[in-house]
């Protein structure tokens, strides 16, 4: 896979993406974001995330974004939760997550502009699901991933 220099973009829209990730100590590492954010993630030995709930958070984060610009447009929430799981497991596939549910659970106002949000809720969410979210569709689409020694 060549190196090629990349224009970063941030928001929803197509374009370059990368962190940096430095280590902080024994299995704890700073992440760094194009725009200068960080977070510390681990091995769960402390309360960092670790790599799989960051991937579970990555998937309920990116739909959730989806979903919320959909149905805000419509009626602002009241409440918008949203939970991801699923098991991780070892077998002959090596490490890997089984299936994973997102599940959301967003309540609106009554009246007629939170009828219409929660009307447009489940559509919402299948869009995000088919065609929107780019964590959940590279997931599902196989995206190749290379690792290589800098």
């Amino acid at each position: 896979m060549a190196r090629h220099p990349h224009q970063e973009t941030g928001g929803t829209g197509p374009g370059h993406r990368s962190i940096s990730m430095s280590r902080s100590g024994t299995g704890t590492y700073v992440v760094t974001n194009a725009r200068g954010g960080t977070i510390s993630i681990g091995s769960g030995e402390s309360d960092d995330f670790t790599p799989v709930e960051l991937f579970l958070t990555s998937i309920a984060g990116c739909s959730a974004v989806d979903v919320d610009f959909i149905t805000s447009r419509l009626a602002e929430p009241t409440e918008f939760t949203v939970t991801a799981g699923g098991e991780k497991m070892r077998d002959e596939h090596g490490n890997h997550m089984g299936e994973i549910e997102v599940c959301f659970r967003v309540r609106f106002q009554r009246g007629a502009d939170g009828d219409r949000a929660r009307e447009r809720l489940p559509r919402a969410i299948e869009q995000s699901h088919d065609r929107l979210c780019t964590v959940s569709r590279s997931v599902q689409l196989g995206t190749p991933i290379h690792m290589r020694e800098d």
